[in-house]
């Protein structure tokens, strides 16, 4: 039954209530993805944990977070309604945002002002005690809010109810592409109350009051919504009719009881012939979901593997420059084109040229288009993976040599073939399997034993003096997230700091400092006198440089300065991941809203949200499928795994695809009715059923003990 429909207003042929339902949807969204966006960043460099650490925490947040959709689902149908659930739910996700953002105020235990928490314990308890009322409040409230807008609409209006889904996951993307650009700028603000540091309170604070907002909009439409009444513990009335159903039909597994037309009907003895209808209508649709996870295994590695394969690429658009992390944007920014592109001009356009492009045949072709967007993955990691420096194996090392002596230098390392080295020139690096090696100079002549390390790279310095040559230690993978590693050597008689502009922090000696990408000016001083000079950075490279004995303090540090790429910067330009973007979103919005739309329409009355929450739960499963994958197929190249990824999916679309065929549109809403119309079934006549049955098992009984006595 609906309540309040006297109080229905309609604007435009559309209930004016789910107007509130649609803000309500994109100040939650941005919410919660504006948090997500900066969590991982705030274990990492606030509680200091380390990468597997913080990895782990948040990935079970994440996966916490699409399994208390049953736990909502539950509470909706049985209990409090969906109305309610979505009120009481957002309270405790409000209360856990705000923990959060209290949970990273600095000063909150920083009795000594020193910067640092003196007791990391309490943040680190309130941090999760935040994520779990959270993931509590988040997870259950998603199959109630889209179930609750679809309750607005009278059966008739179908096409308006349609409409209504692409424009709730429109608010889910704008949510998501605004949290995503603006809580990373607020994090990346300075402010403290005794020492500055980085703003996570205010990074968590904008969310968690877009969560407040969220609230007081959705019950400021209290008064609009059409309310469906639960209709008791429907989930306790499954499960106990599923298990009475099999356990009945094993009790009854001798031939010579009837076969029923499906197993589900073995609970008819004891469970309403409309319940178990509902049921059947349940199964049919949650066996569709079974292979669904493998979509969203593809769907959620945008955010982890496709950004790291960023981290490799060139971001360079003209005057506008974007960082590895920030291509994710792309998506929501897609989905807000396509989705009405979608809705208004393919779909009509397909309808018009006859095909009845069916909402089973819509997940199809969009589980198909997400994996030949890992095939574009893989074809762009081929071109990546051919500009890559080759790295020592787990058997190797590799040398580089600097010659910073004022001439040129014959070299033998064996087994290497002599070469010669100009001054203020650097070799390429040179591959060794044996690491003890020896170093011989003929100018003069020098000899000197090294050792080198299994997996690294060195290089090796010939200063002023080759008596005292010394090595160092290189990196040995591209930079993260696109930066840039610089160092120098200091080839001066005397000791020199060298600074960029805009840090006042010095490098170390020989050590790399990682610098972002675009023009920087670097900063020479002996104490009294001083130059500077600039270099232009692209992505992922990394550079020492030297500073040769010759060096004169003067303008632009006299041209001197030597520049010796370590790693050459990306040269894949990241233009080349908006086709597989493309694919993965057209994929997402054929498959995901209307998967949305598919499983309202086939769910029974009172079992809507419940069926969302199934819905969800294949998003869950299908991150736990990405780690198995992941390490039961140890691939060593990343394109092959892209390509394993591909593989899986389309056979898994071409399993749906038969399952599909074989399913059997349904209205709900029409088969209920025809079992309100009138009983399937006396009580009589169903208590006479049941003493049959009972007969039955008596004499059956009564001939296995006749049989076991005549033995």
């Amino acid at each position: 039954e609906k309540t309040a429909e006297k109080s229905k207003v309609e604007c435009c042929s559309y209930p004016v209530s789910i107007f509130f339902i649609v803000v309500n949807e994109f100040c939650e969204r941005f919410s919660y993805y504006g948090m997500r966006a900066v969590l991982v960043l705030y274990f990492r460099f606030f509680f200091r944990w380390d990468d597997d650490l913080a990895t782990s925490i948040y990935h079970a947040f994440v996966a916490l977070c699409y399994l208390t959709p049953i736990l909502g689902a539950i509470v909706a149908d049985s209990w409090l309604g969906k109305f309610k659930t979505i009120i009481y739910l957002s309270i405790v996700y409000a209360i856990g945002q705000i923990v959060m953002a209290v949970s990273a105020i600095n000063d909150l235990t920083d009795a000594d002002r020193d910067g640092t928490p003196d007791n990391m314990s309490v943040h680190v308890g309130l941090a999760m005690l935040g994520l779990f009322l959270i993931a509590l409040g988040t997870g259950g409230i998603k199959p109630c809010v889209s179930a609750f807008g679809g309750d607005q609409f009278d059966d008739h209006q179908t096409r308006q109810r349609s409409t209504f889904f692409s424009v709730f996951y429109l608010c889910i993307n704008g949510g998501s592409l605004l949290s995503t650009l603006i809580t990373p700028i607020l994090r990346g603000q300075e402010c403290g109350i005794h020492t500055q540091q980085k703003c996570y309170p205010l990074a968590f604070g904008v969310p968690a009051a877009l969560m407040v907002v969220s609230l007081i909009v959705f019950i400021a439409g209290s008064g609009m919504y059409i309310k469906a009444k639960p209709k008791g513990n429907i989930m306790m009335d499954v499960c106990n009719c599923i298990g009475f159903a099999i356990n009945n039909r094993f009790r009854h597994r001798s031939s010579k009881y009837p076969k029923r037309e499906h197993w589900l009907d073995w609970a008819d003895e004891k469970y309403d012939k409309l319940l178990i209808a509902q049921i059947k209508m349940v199964c049919r649709v949650l066996f569709l979901y079974i292979p669904l996870p493998m979509f969203w295994t593809l769907f959620d590695q945008k955010g982890s593997r496709w950004t790291l394969q960023a981290t490799t690429m060139d971001g360079t658009f003209g005057s506008l420059v974007l960082q590895p992390d920030q291509m994710q944007t792309v998506n929501p920014i897609l989905i807000l084109t396509l989705v009405p592109i979608m809705d208004r001009v393919v779909y009509p356009l397909i309808k018009k040229c006859g095909f009845n492009f069916t909402p089973l045949k819509r997940m199809t072709v969009g589980m198909f288009l997400a994996a030949m967007a890992f095939v574009s993955a893989a074809l762009v990691q081929i071109q990546i993976d051919e500009t890559l420096p080759v790295f020592p194996s787990a058997s190797e090392s590799q040398l580089k040599i600097v010659n910073m002596a004022s001439g040129q230098m014959n070299i033998t390392i064996p087994p290497q073939q002599p070469f010669a080295l100009g001054s203020e020139q650097a070799s390429d690096y040179l591959t060794f399997s044996n690491m003890n090696i020896m170093v011989s100079l003929n100018n003069p002549p020098i000899s000197k034993n090294f050792s080198l390390t299994v997996k690294k790279r060195n290089t090796l310095i010939i200063p002023a003096d080759p008596n005292t040559m010394y090595m160092t230690q290189d990196i040995t993978s591209k930079p993260e997230q696109g930066s840039n590693a610089v160092r120098f050597v200091n080839g001066l008689s005397s000791e020199v700091n060298m600074s960029y502009a805009g840090n006042d922090k010095q490098f170390p000696a020989l050590e790399y400092v990682y610098l972002p990408q675009g023009e920087r000016i670097f900063t020479i001083t002996n104490g009294i006198q001083s130059c500077s000079f600039s270099r232009k950075f692209g992505f992922g490279g990394a550079y020492t440089f030297l500073i040769p004995s010759t060096l004169l303090l003067t303008e632009n540090c006299g041209n001197a300065i030597v520049e010796v790429e370590d790693i050459k910067p990306n040269t894949v330009h990241m233009a080349l991941q908006i086709p597989q973007y493309f694919l993965i979103t057209a994929g997402e919005v054929v498959f995901s809203v209307t998967g949305l739309e598919f499983s309202y329409s086939q769910a029974p009355s009172n079992m809507k949200a419940v069926l969302q929450a199934g819905w969800l739960f294949t998003v869950a499963v299908g991150n736990f499928i990405v780690l198995i994958v992941a390490e039961l197929a140890k691939l060593p190249q990343q394109w092959a795994e892209y390509v394993l990824f591909a593989s899986l999916l389309v056979a898994v679309c071409i399993i749906f695809s038969i399952m599909a065929y074989f399913y059997t549109y349904v209205d709900p809403a029409e088969i209920e009715a025809q079992f309100t119309r009138k009983d399937e079934m006396e009580p009589e006549e169903k208590e006479k059923n049941t003493i049959e049955l009972e007969e039955k098992d008596f004499k059956q009984d009564q001939k296995e003990k006749l049989g076991k006595t005549k033995m």
